[in-house]
């Protein structure tokens, strides 16, 4: 990289040295319609109710929103049972996590999380000239004592997924507790439950009870997964009034959106909405799993709505895997972004999307 002219604008130091975050691949040349399935969207869209919420605002788009979000502020309250006072919005779950980041980073401070946790997390503390340590994942899953190994002096939030994009490993309950125990009380521990709605597994649970009598716990969620809303952008933290006290300070004063505000309450309703969308992926993971794995592909135990495959094999890669499958107008989501090259990470999709990968990965293993 050559040095800029002294005569024209520098960004400051660290910043052309972070790598940009590139989402899933929606476009395929040639193919007019591929079967989307790099970004771990609900396949079965945003339910009725919140489209026919959305499409209710186009009256209103002209005004600014409610700048505290109010309405969906009283409706998240009451749907998980949280205090209103105590919730963190932002322009998806991505803003919140920058949000606090730049509320407690300063330069030489340090964020812990997984090696293969979110690359947002690391994003906006890097921006913030904090550094980044990353735990191992050996078994591609996040252990207590890894976090507390990397934890310093330094240290002031401590990141964890559960369930961890793309790896699909959670954290029981008991190993959250465990890890808050051992933090200093000082150090925030941001619990990442983007994927929660669709594990199945009995020792998950969520950490909003921990977090409710915890000054340093904030948990996250999105609209993006259960709700089908990603191009919504509405994301939540449960945090200690003292966290929201201080990020509402720099929080921008309309950060989400008139739509998204409506669109997001109107969700919350839809029960029947969410168990379709959680019983289409409780029904094929496994089946995914199951017919892949039969291909001779590793697949990793998964509690999110997509499957993490492995192709050992140095003529049957990932990249040729994902060709093939871009030939047959399947897009998947390569992650080797996170370290992972020889890996391909794939959505749970319809029961058609679903039947066509199988195919395809099934004449890519034999041929």
């Amino acid at each position: 990289m050559t040095d800029a002219p002294q005569n024209a604008p520098v960004a400051k130091p660290g910043i052309l040295d972070i790598a940009p975050y590139v989402g899933g691949k929606s476009r395929i040349e040639g193919v007019a319609e591929p079967m989307k399935l790099s970004s771990n969207e609900n396949a079965l869209g945003a339910g009725g109710k919140a489209r026919e919420a959305y499409a209710a605002t186009v009256g209103h788009i002209h005004m600014y929103p409610d700048g505290r979000a109010m309405k969906l502020r009283d409706a998240v309250a009451e749907h998980h049972g949280l205090e209103p006072e105590r919730l963190i919005f932002g322009n998806g779950s991505d803003e919140v996590f920058a949000l606090l980041n730049q509320t407690y980073l300063t330069a030489g401070d340090n964020i812990v999380s997984g090696k293969y946790g979110f690359l947002a997390y690391r994003i906006s503390a890097l921006a913030n000239q904090a550094s980044v340590k990353l735990a191992p994942e050996p078994d591609f899953r996040l252990t207590p004592e890894a976090i507390l190994a990397e934890v310093d002096d330094r240290t002031r939030i401590v990141y964890v997924s559960s369930p961890s994009n793309p790896t699909g490993s959670y954290n029981t309950a008991e190993e959250i507790r465990r890890l808050h125990a051992a933090l200093p009380p000082h150090i925030l521990l941001v619990i990442d439950e983007a994927y929660a709605e669709f594990v199945a597994e009995p020792d998950w649970e969520t950490s909003f009870p921990l977090a409710r009598d915890s000054d340093n716990i904030i948990v996250t969620r999105t609209f993006s997964k259960i709700h089908g809303l990603g191009g919504l952008r509405i994301g939540f933290g449960y945090a200690p009034l003292k966290v929201c006290e201080a990020v509402d300070r720099i929080r921008l004063p309309f950060n989400v959106s008139v739509p998204g505000i409506e669109a997001a309450v109107a969700a919350l309703g839809d029960a029947a909405h969410q168990k379709a969308s959680r019983d289409l992926v409780h029904a094929w993971r496994p089946r995914l799993t199951q017919a892949i794995k039969g291909f001779g592909f590793d697949v990793f135990p998964s509690a999110g709505n997509f499957v993490l495959v492995r192709f050992p094999d140095a003529t049957r890669n990932a990249a040729a895997a994902n060709d093939y499958l871009n030939s047959k107008g399947i897009i998947v989501r390569p992650v080797g972004g996170y370290g992972l090259p020889d890996c391909l990470r794939i959505t749970v999709g319809t029961e058609d999307q679903n039947r066509a990968v199988i195919d395809a990965l099934s004449e890519f293993a034999a041929g």
